[in-house]
């Protein structure tokens, strides 16, 4: 019988010891299994992290090449505008180059014509640098030349000549009315700039950042200087890989370096550049490697630990105390997770006496689980609490498990949000006790009232902003209106609500006729912003019409399904009227309404011109009023003002359409006349502007009576330019003045005394 209970109590050694090593190889199994999902998570929230950056940065780099774009496509449209040539040139200057051009990175703009040549600059600082030759920024001009680039070209990073530093050029093209190419306009981004932008990420050691032409050209590493500015990748696995897709991620060795690296690149919209983050495999793997290594030692620690309990087991397998010790292990240990539970965890029986509660009870409600014990839940929690608890409790008991929220105030007076769960537990079928479990949730709760609030200030945001902000969903029906959306539309927010995009805010060109896409409905198509976009009308349901700056954009959720576009009008009918004003203003006298000299010089270089191709002859008279000065000293300079009014009024209608009339500042005014056949006809003219002052000027009650003198200077007899007309007329005019005023002289070229001017003499 003792072989027997031998034989049996070594079977059981036996089956203890393969049971441990059975044991020994789940916890090296598991252990094995979480290194490796430590490893995949490590991976993962890496490869997370260097998409997020480089789609940031994508970001970032587009907005920036978008403004500068929008300022280079200003410039252009500022070429293509013969009013906006033909200021002076300090204006013109302002009006092309606007201070959208200080934003931060920018070196310059330059203005290159169809040879290269530098013709316009945007700063002082490029002076210097426009005698070189050739212009390093040519790159540019070439691409446009050989037809093989439309829309914003991204040249290849060279040297500043102004500053050394390599810079980006992007240029566009400007055009000849007859389409042919006029030149370019070249805006130089300095590389520095991208460099300050990478340096924001700390990616670890032989880790970087790269901005690529999409051909493989080198614009920008961080941190690695400038040393590979301009390099080509062309053709090389992984600028292949670059080029195959707008974005992604993959793994290889640097071309450069020839170090292991996790690349994430994104395309930068529709421009022909890539930014990819790349870190160094030894630095993302550095962490895990030593928790690994650390997890590794302890499975190995724990399975020899088992194999030796097992051992132990084996030769003490008759010794009570031991097993009894095991079991309080065990229980301390099931103790010790139940007490760090962040929730209360308790059990309660049919009386509603406890049972068991973990260590939370203590700091919860000031009873620590051992005093807890047997204690009534209506003495716990007080009648008070216990009353509002006790229906959720019967129902429980009834076999009904019950979840709800309540709130709590802890010893010390911090109050607590909980979630309540009462889960009955069964003998059989009948319920012999109640699990209890408590849940803080203060925090969730905080985040929702954060939420509300964050909610809240949007509405109020959106309700408070100057411009008309319209929501939709993915089918482009009105979900929002705020209240400067629902004035300009003319529609209430729960009338609109549902509505089609295009019947709540319809969109027009300015000529008010034919309809405008709505930029919403591009944003949900392309699912990328429109706009802004200047030159479209609104028209309001009652028929107003709101002359509007518009953009859209798409509204993308973290699953990257299209939930609805979001569209904000910005009036620009004040501005718009104000820009008209200030550009007639530019060029007519504030006083009379008629051209200032700005506008009569650009006329005179075309009269001029015509003359010379039709051989025709065409005139300058100068005029002055005789008398105005002592209208000016008796009656006052209001009614001096009246006088030029109405004396500029006359003279309009004693001159053809085709002629011009100009105020040339005081009294003084400037008549061209363009086209004439003979000289006869310039003798007409002068005896109807004669004729203009002999009807009195009757002028805020008074009766003014004044003349007028004139100079007449012809070509081409007395001049081949407009400064050289003008000079003699003047000459003339004043000599008229000299010789007893009230008539005209036409200009004597020989140094003769000018002739005075009689109809029938011309």
């Amino acid at each position: 019988m003792f072989q027997n209970l031998l034989a049996v109590r070594i079977s059981i050694a036996h089956r203890l010891i393969l049971l441990a090593v059975l044991l020994s190889l789940g916890i090296g199994g598991l252990f094995a299994h979480a290194i490796w999902t430590m490893r995949e998570n490590q991976w993962h929230f890496a490869t997370r992290n260097n998409v997020n950056l480089a789609h940031t940065l994508s970001q970032a780099i587009a907005t920036t090449v978008e403004a500068f774009d929008h300022s280079l496509q200003g410039v252009v449209a500022g070429l293509g505008d013969a009013q906006t040539m033909a200021l002076v040139p300090a204006l013109r200057h302002r009006v092309l180059f606007d201070y959208s051009l200080e934003m931060h990175g920018i070196e310059g703009i330059w203005v290159l014509d169809a040879q290269g040549r530098v013709v316009l600059e945007s700063g002082p600082n490029a002076t210097a640098a426009t005698q070189l030759h050739p212009w390093p920024y040519t790159e540019s001009l070439q691409a446009f030349q050989q037809g093989s680039h439309t829309g914003l070209h991204v040249g290849q990073p060279v040297r500043s000549p102004i500053t050394g530093q390599f810079v980006l050029p992007l240029s566009r093209g400007y055009y000849h009315a007859d389409g042919r190419l006029a030149g370019v306009v070249v805006g130089a981004l300095r590389v520095a700039y991208f460099n300050k932008l990478f340096a924001s990420a700390q990616l670890g050691l032989q880790s970087g950042i790269n901005l690529l032409r999409a051909d493989g050209i080198v614009v920008a590493r961080f941190p690695y200087g400038d040393e590979d500015v301009g390099k080509s990748l062309a053709g090389t696995a992984n600028m292949r890989t670059l080029q195959s897709a707008p974005s992604g991620t993959f793994n290889s060795f640097a071309v450069l370096d020839g170090v292991e690296r996790m690349y994430a690149f994104q395309h930068i919209n529709n421009y022909p550049l890539v930014v990819n983050v790349a870190r160094a495999v030894d630095s993302v793997m550095a962490d895990w490697r030593h928790n690994a290594a650390l997890l590794g030692v302890f499975a190995l620690v724990l399975m020899a630990a088992c194999m030796g309990l097992a051992v132990l087991f084996a030769r003490e397998l008759q010794r009570r105390q031991h097993v009894s010790a095991q079991l309080q292990q065990t229980q301390h240990d099931l103790q010790t997770i139940l007490d760090n539970l962040p929730s209360m965890v308790s059990y309660w029986d049919r009386e509603l006496c406890n049972r068991f509660a973990n260590r939370v009870s203590d700091t919860w409600f000031g009873i620590s689980p051992e005093e807890m014990r047997g204690m009534p839940a209506a003495d716990m929690l007080g009648a008070e609490d216990f009353a509002l608890v006790l229906p959720y409790l019967q129902k429980a008991l009834q076999g009904q498990k019950q979840l709800f929220e309540r709130t709590l105030i802890s010893p010390d007076g911090q109050v607590r949000h909980t979630y309540v769960s009462y889960t009955p537990d069964y003998e059989k079928d009948e319920v012999r006790g109640i699990f209890a479990q408590v849940t803080d949730i203060t925090e969730r709760k905080r985040m929702e009232d954060e939420l509300f609030r964050e909610k809240e200030r949007m509405r109020l945001t959106l309700q408070s902003i100057g411009d008309a902000v319209v929501c939709t969903d993915a089918e482009g029906h009105i979900t929002y209106l705020n209240p400067v959306a629902e004035r300009m539309t003319g529609w209430q927010a729960f009338d609109a609500a549902g509505r089609d995009i295009d019947t709540v805010a319809p969109l027009y060109l300015t000529n008010g006729a034919q309809t405008q896409p709505s930029p919403l409905r591009l944003a949900l198509q392309a699912r990328i912003a429109c706009g802004p976009t200047r030159g479209v009308v609104l028209h309001r349901k009652d028929g107003r019409r709101f002359q509007v700056e518009e953009s859209a954009s798409p509204i993308i959720d973290r699953h990257g399904q299209l939930t609805g576009a979001v569209m904000v009008l910005h009036d620009v009918t004040e501005t718009m009227a104000m820009a008209e004003r200030m550009a007639h203003l530019a060029q007519y006298d504030a006083l009379t309404d008629l051209p200032n000299r700005v506008l009569l010089q650009d006329r005179a270089r075309h009269a001029l011109a015509q003359a010379q191709r039709d051989g025709k002859i065409l005139a300058v008279l100068y005029l002055d009023l005789d008398g105005f000065k002592q209208v000016n000293d008796q009656l006052g300079h209001d009614v001096g003002d009246q006088l030029l009014v109405e004396f500029a009024r006359r003279l309009r209608a004693a001159v053809r359409q085709s002629d011009t009339v100009c105020r040339q500042g005081g009294d003084e005014f400037v008549v061209l006349l363009p086209g004439l056949l003979n000289t006869h006809q310039v003798g007409v003219v002068a005896e109807k502007i004669l004729a203009t002052c002999v009807p009195d000027f009757v002028l805020s009650a008074h009766t003014v009576r004044v003349g007028v003198s004139g100079g007449i200077a012809l070509f081409p007899q007395h001049g081949k330019n407009f400064e050289a007309l003008s000079r003699h007329a003047d000459a003339a005019m004043y000599a008229a003045k000299r010789g007893g005023r009230g008539h005209f002289r036409l200009y004597a070229s020989d140094g003769a005394e000018h002739e005075r001017v009689a109809p029938a003499s011309l």
